[in-house]
């Protein structure tokens, strides 16, 4: 069942049809209030408030574009609107690891502690980078949304995500070598 059908079911009345959505975007919707907030249980407060709005707004949902990026932008206007009213305090969260469910039955520890190092390392430099910086690194490239999606959830132009995205790859470059020059010496 595709998603509009499953938006159809919601609108007349099968509730237990939105599970599917809170399901299939949480994580990602986690991490989004994440970046902004930088505090983990704020963001999930952020997200559980996202999915009620957007539970009590999905009739002005237009199928002209993807549900992922309609929601996400709820989730980040909640979450802009949160951090206006609140102080955070950083936490470390992996959104990887929010799904910790499928792990592989060929389990290879050198593999594993590889992948665990490089997860902390892009995530350190992630958490480094200015908040809008990290957010658009992670919307396309962690959860490969469009230039056109990244535009719609954060209310910038198309160009201006694609130079904001010149910039923040440019600037993860810079501080990921000398994060990794610094360890090496």
């Amino acid at each position: 069942m595709d998603e509009r059908q499953l938006i159809r079911k919601v609108l007349k009345g099968d509730t237990s049809a939105f599970a599917y959505f809170v399901d299939t975007y949480q994580d990602m919707a986690v991490t989004i209030a994440f970046r902004i907030c930088e505090n983990r249980q704020d963001a999930e407060d952020i997200v559980q408030n996202a999915f009620v709005k957007a539970f009590h707004n999905l009739h002005t949902f237009r199928a002209d574009s993807k549900f992922s990026t309609w929601f996400y932008r709820i989730v980040y206007n909640t979450a802009l609107s949160y951090i206006n009213v609140a102080s955070f305090h950083t936490e470390f969260v992996d959104y990887r690891e929010l799904n910790n469910e499928s792990q592989s039955d060929d389990w290879n520890p050198v593999a594993q502690m590889e992948e665990h190092e490089r997860k902390v390392i892009i995530e350190r430099t992630l958490e480094s980078m200015p908040k809008e910086e990290s957010l658009i690194l992670t919307l396309f490239y962690l959860e490969e949304n469009s230039i056109k999606d990244v535009a719609l959830i954060t209310s910038l132009s198309e160009s201006n995500v694609k130079v904001r995205l010149f910039r923040a790859r440019k600037r993860f470059a810079e501080l990921l070598t000398a994060s990794v020059q610094k360890e090496i010496f």
